[in-house]
């Protein structure tokens, strides 16, 4: 009874872990009660007879989980089975005009052939990747139509009836694929990508707070949590096959949603192959925050600024990318983060060159040193990221970030500001588009258009205030992300 438990617990762990496993259960259920009614329904069986059993075979072996998967298997076992066909009625053919002596020589030794030859093309790894499936089959059939032939007469009705039932088997786990609640595996590949990096982001956005000590206990769920998003990463590590395997599935599927035809795939491979360089470093890292030798905190202390700031910009750098996976817009702040980061990485060189590490231990030292190391390695790692995600972004053409309007409400007059928030160079410039105090006497003021500058400095925001004879406009920052800003006009 307990084992009985324990299996329904699992079972609603899996179920809740991916509830598309669940209806991918229905759906091969419902593909084989299809394909089954070629052997309970008369007329077909006495069309396909026990070759309809090739059907149910098909969408056993057939029906992945992804479209991508299913899709592949089903085209590589189709088409494998009509070259295979083709060829063992041809061999069929040429052993029987040797006599019934010498036609099982030439059939075993046909046989012989195509099957040492598929096993060694099997072993290329271009082909295994992708064609392995078909190999196995080629080689399957080919036996079956020609070693079966030697005892069937009707040979060409034998093939007929097997590649019929398997394209039917196939064409069938195709079309309840593709149109019932399908698996795209290009999307799981995306979505598995913005995951990984959401997830270097997370430790990169707290390990400057847990290597300074600056951590404050709070509540035990929040700590918790915080020390499992910390410690997410490490799935990165293993996520390479998955990748590729997803990437494969990937280059079988139709276009589909923002996913065009010819798609980008290899582009999500370079970018996946970075991610796990980053996730090594964020690893070896790691180790440093409970090694037995430690740093003493006066030194931390003095190197906090540009340590925390290193690690903040990079991981901030890190959820945008992580952000603009998701929605599949171009990454905008990105880069700013990045140069803040190298910035920062200038600023503690500078600092370590001035001579704060004269009194510190050897051993200390080293420690020190190699964490600051892996941390640059991060931010270099960082950029080319940042990089490939733009070619990425380039080839898939990701949208432009546009961004929202600002509304903000006027004292005194209870009108709305309507203002659109552009970045520069340097700076973010709030253009006001529509002054609705101003719209009752248009002769005197026209069509005015504010600009208002907002410089940044670190993380925070220095503001400029424009004035001229009408308005006085006054701007400030509340986040870096410059997503949320308040704009508040007087009017006289």
């Amino acid at each position: 009874m307990e084992k009985v438990r324990d299996l329904v617990r699992e079972g609603k762990r899996v179920a809740k872990e991916d509830p598309r496993r669940v209806v991918h259960s229905f759906k091969v259920g419902l593909v084989l009660s299809l394909v089954s009614s070629f052997y309970y329904y008369q007329p077909l069986y006495d069309s396909f007879g026990v070759n309809a059993m090739w059907a149910v075979m098909t969408v056993v072996v057939v029906f992945e989980f992804s479209v991508g998967a299913t899709l592949g298997k089903g085209l590589n076992r189709v088409a494998a089975t009509l070259f295979a066909g083709a060829l063992g009625i041809g061999a069929h053919h040429l052993a029987s005009l040797s006599g019934s002596t010498g036609e099982p020589i030439l059939l075993a030794i046909f046989v012989f052939i195509q099957a040492a030859l598929s096993t060694f093309v099997r072993f290329f790894p271009r082909v295994k990747a992708r064609y392995d499936y078909s190999l196995l089959i080629f080689i399957l059939t080919f036996a079956l139509i020609s070693v079966s032939g030697f005892r069937e007469e009707q040979v060409l009705v034998l093939t007929h009836k097997r590649i019929s039932t398997v394209i039917i088997g196939g064409l069938s786990c195709v079309l309840i694929s593709i149109f019932v609640c399908p698996v795209w595996a290009g999307q799981d590949l995306h979505s598995l990508l913005a995951s990984n990096v959401e997830k270097l982001s997370f430790f990169l956005l707290e390990f400057g707070d847990k290597y300074c000590e600056t951590v404050k206990d709070g509540d035990t769920k929040e700590v918790d949590k915080r020390k499992n998003d910390f410690d997410n990463y490490k799935s990165v590590l293993n996520s390479k096959s998955n990748e590729e395997s997803l990437a494969n599935f990937a280059k079988w599927e139709p276009g589909h949603g923002q996913f065009r035809f010819r798609h980008p795939w290899k582009q999500y491979l370079i970018i996946g192959g970075l991610i796990r360089q980053c996730a090594y470093r964020i690893d070896a890292l790691n180790s440093y925050l409970n090694a037995d030798i430690q740093v003493s905190i006066d030194i931390r202390k003095k190197l906090e600024e540009p340590l925390r700031r290193m690690s903040l910009e990079s991981g901030k750098a890190m959820k945008e990318m992580s952000v603009s996976l998701t929605k599949m817009i171009k990454p905008s702040s990105s880069d700013l983060h990045v140069r803040n980061a190298q910035s920062a990485c200038k600023s503690l060189t500078s600092l370590l060159h001035s001579g704060i590490l004269k009194e510190v231990e050897s051993q200390e030292l080293i420690s020190l040193l190699t964490a600051i190391s892996l941390l640059i390695d991060i931010i270099n790692l960082t950029e080319n990221i940042l990089e490939s995600l733009h070619e990425l972004a380039s080839a898939a053409r990701f949208k432009d970030k546009i961004e929202s309007p600002i509304f903000a409400e006027k004292p005194n007059s209870k009108s709305i500001v309507c203002g659109w928030a552009t970045k520069g160079q340097d700076d973010h410039v709030v253009t006001i588009v529509n002054d609705d105090c101003c719209n009752g006497n248009t002769s005197e003021k026209g069509n005015r258009s504010n600009k208002v500058l907002i410089h940044e400095k670190h993380e925070d925001c220095v503001h400029e205030k424009h004035e001229d004879d009408d308005a006085h406009v006054h701007s400030s920052c509340d986040s870096c992300g410059h997503t949320s800003l308040r704009v508040i006009v007087e009017c006289r």
